[in-house]
């Protein structure tokens, strides 16, 4: 019987161990993220700040009236605030970040969130400090405008945030 449960206790020990190196090995890869989609060109400094990288996906034109895109926010990247003038949803397909609309709390956003942005509404979305974030974007009926570009969300700002969620 002693045999039994040492051999046990030694296979239960066995699995746990390798269950936490999984779980470690996880954790670190998950700073690379998966990308579906070419990483695009790199935003400028006046609409983000640190590196977000875009690529149109499907264009605005007369028939669908919808664009639709890919952002690649490098941990830490932001966008300014901004509204769009029909509205913005984003499809989180990689990756952590944050998300607020102007006068409410941040949201924490991440693989598998859907976003609505309401029309004419300022908001900002980004990368968390240390995990990158990889989202498409879908503005509908562009015929009534893309986007509107506001003031760079500022280090405080994005601090105060961080600090709220911990």
């Amino acid at each position: 019987m002693k045999i039994v449960q040492i051999t046990l206790a030694i296979i239960t020990s066995a699995m746990l161990l390798s269950c936490n190196q999984n779980k470690e090995k996880m954790e670190n890869t998950k700073q690379e993220l998966e990308a579906i989609f070419p990483k695009g060109e790199l935003g400028t400094k006046d609409l983000f700040t640190g590196n977000a990288y875009f690529i149109g996906l499907v264009d605005a034109d007369s028939t669908f009236t919808t664009a639709i895109g890919n952002v690649y926010f490098e941990p830490g990247a932001r966008s300014n605030w901004h509204s769009h003038p029909a509205g913005q949803i984003l499809i989180i397909t990689d990756g952590i970040g944050y998300h607020q609309i102007e006068g409410k709390p941040i949201e924490i956003i991440k693989k598998g969130d859907v976003i609505k942005c309401p029309p004419n509404v300022r908001h900002w979305h980004g990368a968390s400090a240390d995990v990158g974030l990889q989202q498409l974007y879908i503005i509908p009926n562009t015929e009534k405008g893309i986007v509107e570009w506001k003031e760079a969300v500022t280090d405080e700002q994005y601090s105060a945030n961080k600090k709220k969620l911990r």
